[in-house]
C-alpha cells in the first residue's frame, strides 16, 4: 500500500521518541511505500511564539534563553535518534544553522519592535523543519533510504493568508505528485515538514496550529495513497473525555462527516481542516496511538460501520463565552444578523455557534473566551451607541456540549432524550442550535454543569459500551 505517516509533537518529544517513530517506519516500509510528515518536538512551537513575544517586549536576555533551550532540545535528541556519526554531524551541523538564522531574524524583531505576519510564520517554522531533520537522520540510520523536504520542496503552494494560509489545490496536489510521488516511485522514503508552504513568490507560509495533519492529507491526496495514518498519543477518537468519563471507549470507525463534525468541537488528535483532502481523494484516515501501535484505532472512511448507538460521542468544549444581542429596533430590519457577523469577522473572532428568537429581538452566539471583550467593546460601539441594539450581555462563566452521531439524522426523539437526560440531572440548558445535517446538537450550560451534561448523554444513549 501507499500510505502517508504523520508523527505529531508527542510523538516526536524527545530523541527516544523520534527514533521509536523511525522504527514504526521502518517496521511498516516492508511491504508499504511511507511519506512521513513531521510536527514540531513537543512544545517547540509555544517556545517559538514565546521568543516572538520576548523579541517584541524587547527581552534579549529572554530570547537567548529560548534559544538556548531549543538548542539543546534539539541536540540532544538528536544524540538519541542518530546512531551513525556520518548522519549525526550532518543533522548537527544542520540545525545549528537553523538556530542561528533564527537568532538573527529573532534579534531583527528586537530592534525593530515589530513582526510582520509574514515573518511569524517564517519563525514559527523552524520547529518542523529542525524535528524533520532529525526524523530524517533517525530513518538514515537505520538504513532508509530517506529525503528530507520542506513543505514548500514537497510542493505545498498557497495563498499569502500568513498564520492560516490557504493551499491552492492544483497546483499543489499537482507538485506533490511529481515530487513526492517521483521519490516514493524510486523507493526513497519522503520525509516532510508538516505546517508549512511556500506561496506563490516562494515565501514561507503556514497553515495554521495541528496544521501538520493537513500536511499529511494533502501530500495523500497528491500521491493518490491509500491511507492516511495521524500517530498521537491517544488510541484513537473516543466516545468522550477519558478524564471526565471514566468508561469512554474507542470509536472503530467513523465516517468524515462525524469526524469532521468532532474535529469542529475539539475532539483530541485531529485537525478540522484536514480530513476535506483526504474525503476529496476517497482516501482512509487511521487515528494510531505511537506507544501502543499494534492497538486498531479509529478509522474514518466514507464507508463506516454503523453501530448501534445514535450516537456517536459527546464533547465539552471549554473556555467559550456566550455572548446575547438585545434590541426591538432590530426586528425586521435585513441585514442586521450579517453586519454583526461581519463586524466579529473584522475583528477575527470566530462564531462557534448562534441562536436567533423567532420575534429576532435576541441573538446570542458563542465565541472563545479570550476574544469575548474584544468582541462586546467593539459591538457595543458599532451597535448599543448608535440606537441600533439595546443591551449586549456576555456570560463567560459557561461551556459548549455537543452531542454527533450519523445516527441522529431522522431519527425521531433524539433533542428529547438528550434533553430529558441532561434535566433528570437538574441541569439547565442556556442556548440550543443544530445543523441542518443532523449530525450534531449542541447546547450551552453554565460551566460548574458541564461535565456532568456530558456524563449524562453518554449514559442515555449507552456509549460505555459501544458495538459494531
Amino acid at each position: 500500500m501507499k500510505l502517508v505517516f504523520k508523527f505529531g509533537g508527542t510523538s516526536l518529544a524527545d530523541g527516544e521518541r523520534i527514533k521509536h517513530a523511525a522504527e514504526l517506519v521502518a517496521k511498516y516500509l516492508g511491504e508499504n511505500k511511507i511519506a512521513v510528515v513531521c510536527s514540531a518536538m513537543g512544545d517547540t512551537t509555544d517556545n517559538l511564539i514565546d521568543a516572538l513575544e520576548a523579541a517584541l517586549s524587547g527581552d534579549k536576555k529572554k530570547i537567548d534563553e529560548l534559544l538556548s533551550e531549543l538548542c539543546n532540545l534539539h541536540f540532544e535528541a538528536v544524540k538519541k535518534a542518530v546512531s551513525i556519526d556520518k548522519i549525526r554531524e550532518e543533522v548537527y551541523s544542520k540545525i545549528s544553522e537553523n538556530i542561528e538564522n533564527l537568532r538573527q531574524v529573532l534579534y531583527s524583531i528586537y530592534y525593530l519592535r515589530e513582526a510582520t505576519p509574514r515573518t511569524r510564520d517564517y519563525v514559527l517554522s523552524f520547529g518542523e523543519r529542525m524535528s524533520t531533520r532529525i526524523m530524517y537522520g533517525a530513518l538514515e540510520s537505520l538504513g532508509v533510504d530517506a529525503k528530507y523536504l520542506t513543505g514548500g520542496e514537497a510542493g505545498i503552494v498557497t495563498d499569502s493568508s500568513f498564520g492560516e494560509a490557504v493551499p491552492i489545490m492544483e497546483t499543489t496536489l499537482k507538485l506533490v505528485r511529481e515530487r513526492v510521488g517521483g521519490l516514493l516511485d524510486k523507493n526513497i522514503t519522503p520525509v516532510i515538514t508538516g505546517f508549512i508552504g511556500v506561496n506563490e513568490d516562494g515565501v514561507i507560509t503556514t497553515l495554521g496550529r495541528g496544521g501538520s495533519d493537513y500536511t499529511a492529507t494533502l501530500i495523500a491526496h497528491g500521491i493518490s495513497a491509500d491511507e492516511v495514518w495521524l500517530w498521537s498519543d491517544v488510541d484513537g477518537l473516543m466516545t468522550s473525555d477519558p478524564r471526565i468519563v471514566n468508561d469512554a471507549k474507542v470509536i472503530p470507525e467513523i465516517s468524515f462527516e462525524e469526524a469532521m463534525e468532532m474535529a469542529l468541537f475539539g475532539a483530541k488528535g485531529l485537525h478540522p481542516r484536514a480530513l476535506e483532502p483526504a474525503r476529496m481523494g476517497k482516501i482512509k484516515v487511521r487515528i494510531k496511538n505511537t506507544f501502543n501501535p499494534s492497538a486498531p484505532g479509529t478509522l474514518i472512511s466514507e464507508t463506516a460501520k454503523a453501530f448501534d448507538s445514535i450516537v456517536k460521542a459527546v464533547l465539552l468544549v471549554k473556555d467559550v463565552a456566550m455572548i446575547t444581542l438585545r434590541g426591538s429596533s432590530v426586528v425586521g430590519r435585513a441585514g442586521t444578523a450579517g453586519r454583526i457577523l461581519s463586524e466579529l469577522g473584522r475583528l477575527g473572532v470566530n462564531v462557534m455557534m448562534i441562536s436567533q428568537s423567532v420575534s429576532e429581538s435576541a441573538m446570542s452566539f458563542i465565541v472563545k473566551r479570550r476574544l469575548s471583550n474584544l468582541a462586546v467593546s467593539e459591538l457595543e460601539n458599532e451597535f448599543v451607541k448608535t440606537g441600533l441594539l439595546k443591551e449586549i450581555e456576555c456570560e463567560p462563566d459557561v461551556v459548549v456540549v455537543a452531542v454527533v452521531g450519523e445516527g441522529m439524522r431522522g431519527t425521531p426523539g433524539v433533542a428529547s432524550r438528550v434533553f430529558g437526560a441532561v434535566a433528570k440531572r437538574g441541569i439547565n440548558i442556556r442556548m440550543i442550535a443544530q445543523g441542518s445535517s443532523e449530525l450534531n446538537i449542541s447546547f450551552v450550560v453554565k460551566e460548574r454543569d458541564g461535565v456532568e451534561a456530558v456524563r449524562a448523554v453518554h449514559e442515555e444513549y449507552g456509549l460505555g459500551g459501544l458495538k459494531s
